[in-house]
């Protein structure tokens, strides 16, 4: 038998599987920021457009047009020292049934001294019985700043959609020059809706997003912050260089309604990038 008929065999039945890996770095030069290293594999695909700025903007794309159960997608990033770097999607990330096994979605950022790096992927949908695990890992320079949001809805209220059970698992772990200073764990598993329904949790709410920025400006931001929120089911928190704000809303659209305003102000006033407007 020949190793094409062998590894035919051997594959046959297995549902197909999207993998992906994608690397970047960037640099300054001529008061610029620039590319360095640029690496993409698989459904993990990345796209650099024009800025009008010194800063650079690449916009993460997954070809698969959705995760499931087995499917992982590897990101690495690095801001060197002076630049400006914001990365966004192209799309809000979708994560459908899993049959089988987890989606996995890795993401390494590391921002070099004096540079800022902005972590502003759209919305994660989680359609019910999806299963995914996902982990974000920041290293920061000592005067680094760094900015990240990141929004999860459970299904599409719009479309009549919900998660009624599956299961979301979300790590983060931000260190500045080696030493821990902001870790998080969040699960939802099994029966998701009857656990967001709870008072204490999401009270019913489809939607939530949380908000970290780590950088000298973080206790003159939080009153602005709080302002801007409003009455919305939401809170923020300010200490040593360190912000935190999470919100909660009945829907996507509502969301981004309270998202939008907070993370321009966090951008110092700057807007987001064109993909979520479009």
């Amino acid at each position: 038998m020949s190793t094409q008929a062998i590894i035919a065999a051997e594959t046959q039945g297995r549902p197909q599987r999207a993998r992906g890996v994608g690397r970047l770095k960037a640099k300054a030069r001529a008061g610029r920021t620039r590319l360095d290293t640029f690496y993409q594999e698989g459904c993990a695909k990345i796209r650099l457009p024009e800025t009008f700025d010194a800063g650079m903007e690449a916009v993460l794309i997954n070809t698969s047009g959705g995760l499931t159960g087995g499917d992982a997608v590897d990101w690495s990033f690095e801001a060197g020292e002076g630049t400006r770097l914001t990365l966004t999607t192209q799309a809000c990330e979708k994560i459908y049934k899993a049959a089988a096994g987890t989606a996995t979605v890795s993401t390494a950022i590391t921002v070099g001294a004096g540079a800022r790096a902005d972590w502003l992927p759209q919305e994660t949908i989680l359609f019910d019985r999806a299963s995914l695990t996902r982990n974000l890992t920041v290293d920061l320079a000592g005067d680094a700043e760094f900015l990240a949001v990141e929004a999860v809805l459970f299904g599409r209220k719009a479309m009549g959609e919900m998660m009624a059970a599956g299961l979301f698992r979300d790590r983060w772990r931000i260190r500045r020059q080696g030493r821990l200073v902001h870790a998080e764990e969040a699960c939802f598993e099994g029966e998701v809706a009857k656990l967001t329904a709870q008072p204490a949790v999401l009270a019913g709410n489809g939607a939530f997003a949380t908000l970290l920025y780590c950088g000298p400006q973080a206790e003159a931001l939080l009153v602005p912050v709080r302002a801007l929120l409003g009455d919305a089911m939401a809170g923020a928190s300010q200490w040593q260089d360190k912000l935190v704000a999470r919100v909660s809303a009945t829907d996507g659209f509502a969301l981004r309604k309270i998202l939008i305003p907070v993370i321009s102000h966090l951008r110092n006033g700057a807007s987001l990038p064109k993909v979520w407007t479009l």
